[in-house]
Protein backbone atom coordinates (compact mmCIF):
# COMPACT_ATOMS: atom_id res chain seq x y z
CA UNK A 1 0.00 0.00 0.00
CA UNK A 2 1.26 3.56 -1.04
CA UNK A 3 1.93 5.97 1.59
CA UNK A 4 1.44 9.62 0.93
CA UNK A 5 2.99 12.53 3.53
CA UNK A 6 0.53 15.79 2.09
CA UNK A 7 1.49 19.23 3.58
CA UNK A 8 -1.28 21.51 3.49
CA UNK A 9 -3.87 18.98 4.13
CA UNK A 10 -6.56 20.92 5.97
CA UNK A 11 -7.70 22.89 2.87
CA UNK A 12 -7.65 23.56 -0.68
CA UNK A 13 -5.73 21.27 -2.91
CA UNK A 14 -3.92 19.37 -0.17
CA UNK A 15 -7.24 18.52 1.32
CA UNK A 16 -8.57 17.34 -1.82
CA UNK A 17 -5.39 15.20 -2.54
CA UNK A 18 -5.84 13.92 0.74
CA UNK A 19 -9.06 12.61 0.74
CA UNK A 20 -8.61 11.67 -3.24
CA UNK A 21 -6.18 8.84 -1.73
CA UNK A 22 -7.71 8.08 1.03
CA UNK A 23 -10.72 7.32 -1.11
CA UNK A 24 -8.39 5.08 -3.59
CA UNK A 25 -6.91 3.04 -0.09
CA UNK A 26 -3.78 4.33 0.26
CA UNK A 27 -2.22 5.82 3.16
CA UNK A 28 -2.11 9.11 3.72
CA UNK A 29 0.08 11.80 6.48
CA UNK A 30 -1.75 14.77 6.54
CA UNK A 31 -0.21 17.87 8.06
CA UNK A 32 -1.44 21.40 9.05
CA UNK A 33 -0.23 23.95 11.80
CA UNK A 34 -3.39 22.88 13.41
CA UNK A 35 -4.04 18.91 13.71
CA UNK A 36 -7.88 19.98 15.10
CA UNK A 37 -8.35 20.75 11.22
CA UNK A 38 -7.55 17.23 10.24
CA UNK A 39 -9.96 15.27 12.53
CA UNK A 40 -12.49 15.06 9.63
CA UNK A 41 -10.07 13.00 7.66
CA UNK A 42 -8.63 11.11 10.74
CA UNK A 43 -12.11 10.32 11.67
CA UNK A 44 -13.38 9.10 8.09
CA UNK A 45 -9.97 6.75 7.58
CA UNK A 46 -8.92 5.79 11.08
CA UNK A 47 -6.69 3.06 9.58
CA UNK A 48 -5.37 4.61 7.04
CA UNK A 49 -5.00 8.46 7.86
CA UNK A 50 -2.33 9.92 10.46
CA UNK A 51 -2.85 13.70 11.26
CA UNK A 52 0.65 15.06 12.63
CA UNK A 53 1.47 18.95 13.13
CA UNK A 54 3.78 21.03 11.34
CA UNK A 55 5.00 24.57 10.92
CA UNK A 56 6.30 24.37 7.38
CA UNK A 57 10.04 26.10 8.25
CA UNK A 58 10.31 24.29 11.72
CA UNK A 59 13.25 21.79 11.64
CA UNK A 60 12.08 19.66 14.22
CA UNK A 61 8.50 19.16 13.41
CA UNK A 62 9.69 18.53 9.56
CA UNK A 63 11.64 15.55 11.40
CA UNK A 64 8.87 14.49 13.72
CA UNK A 65 6.66 14.49 10.30
CA UNK A 66 8.71 12.33 8.40
CA UNK A 67 9.36 10.02 11.74
CA UNK A 68 6.04 9.59 13.02
CA UNK A 69 4.98 8.46 9.13
CA UNK A 70 7.47 6.11 9.05
CA UNK A 71 7.03 4.53 12.70
CA UNK A 72 2.91 4.39 11.39
CA UNK A 73 3.38 2.96 8.11
CA UNK A 74 6.76 1.97 7.20
CA UNK A 75 7.87 4.42 4.61
CA UNK A 76 7.10 7.63 2.59
CA UNK A 77 6.53 6.57 -0.81
CA UNK A 78 5.05 9.69 -2.22
CA UNK A 79 5.91 13.16 -0.66
CA UNK A 80 4.05 15.93 -1.68
CA UNK A 81 4.93 19.61 -0.85
CA UNK A 82 2.03 21.53 -1.20
CA UNK A 83 1.78 23.81 2.18
CA UNK A 84 2.80 27.49 1.41
CA UNK A 85 1.06 30.76 0.83
CA UNK A 86 0.81 34.18 -1.62
CA UNK A 87 2.32 37.03 -0.87
CA UNK A 88 1.44 40.63 -2.57
CA UNK A 89 3.87 43.66 -2.43
CA UNK A 90 5.49 45.58 -5.12
CA UNK A 91 9.34 44.85 -4.54
CA UNK A 92 10.33 47.86 -2.82
CA UNK A 93 7.31 47.44 -0.54
CA UNK A 94 8.65 44.16 0.86
CA UNK A 95 10.36 43.95 4.79
CA UNK A 96 12.97 41.65 5.44
CA UNK A 97 11.06 39.73 8.02
CA UNK A 98 7.68 39.25 5.45
CA UNK A 99 9.95 37.50 2.72
CA UNK A 100 12.17 35.36 5.04
CA UNK A 101 8.99 34.07 6.29
CA UNK A 102 8.00 33.79 2.57
CA UNK A 103 10.92 32.09 1.70
CA UNK A 104 11.27 29.66 4.90
CA UNK A 105 7.70 28.58 4.17
CA UNK A 106 7.54 28.15 0.76
CA UNK A 107 11.18 26.86 -0.52
CA UNK A 108 13.19 25.99 3.08
CA UNK A 109 11.05 24.21 4.46
CA UNK A 110 10.01 21.89 1.19
CA UNK A 111 13.79 21.37 0.33
CA UNK A 112 14.01 20.18 3.82
CA UNK A 113 11.10 17.96 3.84
CA UNK A 114 12.66 16.66 0.66
CA UNK A 115 16.16 15.89 2.26
CA UNK A 116 14.74 13.97 5.24
CA UNK A 117 12.55 11.91 2.72
CA UNK A 118 15.46 11.02 0.44
CA UNK A 119 17.58 8.91 2.63
CA UNK A 120 14.86 6.14 2.49
CA UNK A 121 13.71 6.87 -0.82
CA UNK A 122 17.31 6.21 -1.95
CA UNK A 123 17.27 3.14 0.39
CA UNK A 124 14.40 1.62 -1.51
CA UNK A 125 15.61 2.78 -4.78
CA UNK A 126 11.95 4.24 -5.19
CA UNK A 127 9.84 7.28 -4.48
CA UNK A 128 8.19 10.40 -5.84
CA UNK A 129 8.56 13.72 -4.83
CA UNK A 130 5.95 16.17 -5.85
CA UNK A 131 6.42 19.90 -5.83
CA UNK A 132 3.42 22.06 -5.86
CA UNK A 133 4.51 25.15 -7.65
CA UNK A 134 3.00 27.94 -9.85
CA UNK A 135 2.33 29.25 -13.43
CA UNK A 136 4.16 32.34 -11.71
CA UNK A 137 7.36 30.32 -12.29
CA UNK A 138 7.57 31.18 -15.78
CA UNK A 139 5.54 34.43 -15.47
CA UNK A 140 5.46 36.75 -12.83
CA UNK A 141 3.24 39.45 -12.34
CA UNK A 142 3.46 42.65 -10.83
CA UNK A 143 2.97 42.35 -6.83
CA UNK A 144 3.97 38.34 -6.80
CA UNK A 145 7.74 39.24 -7.66
CA UNK A 146 8.94 37.66 -4.16
CA UNK A 147 5.80 34.66 -4.31
CA UNK A 148 7.08 33.63 -7.70
CA UNK A 149 10.81 34.10 -6.93
CA UNK A 150 9.75 31.38 -3.81
CA UNK A 151 8.76 29.13 -6.78
CA UNK A 152 11.32 29.74 -9.01
CA UNK A 153 13.70 28.65 -6.09
CA UNK A 154 11.74 25.76 -5.87
CA UNK A 155 11.81 24.55 -9.31
CA UNK A 156 15.29 25.19 -9.76
CA UNK A 157 16.09 22.74 -7.07
CA UNK A 158 13.88 20.17 -8.76
CA UNK A 159 15.32 20.27 -12.01
CA UNK A 160 18.68 19.46 -10.29
CA UNK A 161 17.16 17.01 -7.80
CA UNK A 162 15.13 14.88 -10.65
CA UNK A 163 18.51 14.46 -12.51
CA UNK A 164 20.74 13.88 -9.30
CA UNK A 165 17.54 10.70 -8.06
CA UNK A 166 16.34 9.92 -11.59
CA UNK A 167 19.05 6.86 -11.67
CA UNK A 168 18.10 5.70 -8.15
CA UNK A 169 14.50 4.93 -9.13
CA UNK A 170 13.14 7.98 -7.76
CA UNK A 171 10.95 10.53 -9.58
CA UNK A 172 10.39 14.80 -8.97
CA UNK A 173 7.24 16.00 -10.42
CA UNK A 174 6.32 19.89 -10.20
CA UNK A 175 3.00 21.07 -10.28
CA UNK A 176 2.10 24.37 -12.29
CA UNK A 177 -1.41 25.24 -10.80
CA UNK A 178 -3.76 28.25 -12.37
CA UNK A 179 -5.96 29.82 -10.49
CA UNK A 180 -7.98 26.75 -8.39
CA UNK A 181 -11.27 27.79 -5.78
CA UNK A 182 -9.65 27.39 -2.75
CA UNK A 183 -8.32 29.48 0.00
CA UNK A 184 -5.37 30.38 -1.46
CA UNK A 185 -6.57 33.92 -2.54
CA UNK A 186 -8.65 34.10 0.28
CA UNK A 187 -6.89 33.80 4.03
CA UNK A 188 -3.80 32.02 2.66
CA UNK A 189 -3.00 35.41 0.87
CA UNK A 190 -0.87 37.78 3.02
CA UNK A 191 0.69 41.25 1.55
CA UNK A 192 3.18 44.02 2.35
CA UNK A 193 2.36 45.96 5.48
CA UNK A 194 3.63 48.96 3.36
CA UNK A 195 2.07 50.46 0.60
CA UNK A 196 3.70 53.03 -1.78
CA UNK A 197 1.14 54.79 -3.21
CA UNK A 198 3.21 55.33 -6.71
CA UNK A 199 2.36 51.22 -7.69
CA UNK A 200 -1.20 51.87 -7.42
CA UNK A 201 -1.85 51.23 -10.85
CA UNK A 202 0.80 47.83 -11.32
CA UNK A 203 1.08 46.11 -7.78
CA UNK A 204 -1.65 47.99 -6.07
CA UNK A 205 -4.10 46.58 -8.35
CA UNK A 206 -3.05 42.84 -7.04
CA UNK A 207 -3.81 43.91 -3.59
CA UNK A 208 -6.11 42.15 -1.48
CA UNK A 209 -8.69 44.65 -1.09
CA UNK A 210 -8.41 45.27 -4.69
CA UNK A 211 -8.41 41.55 -5.82
CA UNK A 212 -12.00 40.31 -6.63
CA UNK A 213 -10.46 36.70 -7.71
CA UNK A 214 -11.51 35.04 -4.61
CA UNK A 215 -14.10 32.16 -5.08
CA UNK A 216 -14.69 32.61 -8.61
CA UNK A 217 -11.79 30.97 -10.06
CA UNK A 218 -12.28 28.28 -12.24
CA UNK A 219 -9.97 25.24 -11.27
CA UNK A 220 -11.42 22.28 -9.72
CA UNK A 221 -9.41 21.44 -6.57
CA UNK A 222 -10.87 17.43 -6.66
CA UNK A 223 -10.32 17.37 -10.32
CA UNK A 224 -6.82 18.38 -9.89
CA UNK A 225 -6.66 15.70 -7.01
CA UNK A 226 -6.89 13.39 -9.74
CA UNK A 227 -4.89 14.62 -12.35
CA UNK A 228 -1.98 14.58 -9.70
CA UNK A 229 -2.99 10.91 -8.74
CA UNK A 230 -3.16 9.62 -11.97
CA UNK A 231 -0.06 11.33 -12.98
CA UNK A 232 2.18 9.96 -9.77
CA UNK A 233 1.02 6.22 -10.50
CA UNK A 234 1.88 6.64 -14.82
CA UNK A 235 4.36 5.16 -16.29
CA UNK A 236 5.81 7.93 -18.37
CA UNK A 237 4.67 11.17 -16.29
CA UNK A 238 5.66 14.63 -16.95
CA UNK A 239 8.54 16.59 -15.13
CA UNK A 240 6.15 19.88 -15.05
CA UNK A 241 2.36 19.42 -15.34
CA UNK A 242 0.22 22.37 -15.91
CA UNK A 243 -3.25 22.37 -14.34
CA UNK A 244 -6.13 24.39 -15.69
CA UNK A 245 -6.94 25.69 -19.11
CA UNK A 246 -5.30 29.09 -18.28
CA UNK A 247 -2.13 27.37 -16.89
CA UNK A 248 -1.73 26.17 -20.48
CA UNK A 249 -2.52 29.31 -22.45
CA UNK A 250 -0.41 31.50 -19.55
CA UNK A 251 3.03 29.59 -19.96
CA UNK A 252 2.42 28.64 -23.56
CA UNK A 253 2.25 32.39 -24.39
CA UNK A 254 4.96 32.97 -22.14
CA UNK A 255 7.39 30.39 -23.65
CA UNK A 256 6.42 31.46 -26.94
CA UNK A 257 7.05 34.94 -26.21
CA UNK A 258 10.56 34.33 -24.67
CA UNK A 259 11.13 31.80 -28.11
CA UNK A 260 10.36 34.95 -30.15
CA UNK A 261 12.72 37.00 -28.15
CA UNK A 262 15.64 34.21 -28.28
CA UNK A 263 15.32 34.38 -32.07
CA UNK A 264 15.11 38.22 -32.26
CA UNK A 265 18.19 38.57 -30.73
CA UNK A 266 20.62 35.99 -31.77
CA UNK A 267 22.16 37.62 -34.15
CA UNK A 268 23.43 39.75 -30.95
CA UNK A 269 23.87 37.09 -28.51
CA UNK A 270 26.17 35.50 -30.98
CA UNK A 271 29.00 38.60 -31.14
CA UNK A 272 29.92 37.49 -27.80
CA UNK A 273 31.78 34.06 -28.90
CA UNK A 274 35.19 34.04 -30.17
CA UNK A 275 35.88 35.09 -33.88
CA UNK A 276 35.16 32.39 -35.32
CA UNK A 277 33.55 29.95 -32.76
CA UNK A 278 30.14 31.14 -33.40
CA UNK A 279 27.61 27.95 -33.42
CA UNK A 280 24.39 28.51 -34.99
Amino acid sequence: MTTWLITGASSGLGAALARAVLDRGDNAVVTARNTDHLLDLTTAYPDTALAVPLEIGAHDQVVNAVEAATARFGSVDVLVNNAGHGYRAAVEEAAVDEVDELFATNFFGPVDLIKQVLPQMRARRSGTIVNVSSIGAPRSNPGSGYYTATKTALEGVSDALRREVEPLGIRVLVLEPGAFRTDFSGRSLKQSRTVIADYADTAGKRRIENDTTHGTQQGDPDRAATVIIDAVYADQAPFRLLLGSDATQIVRDELQGRIDEIDAWAHVSRTTDFPGEERA
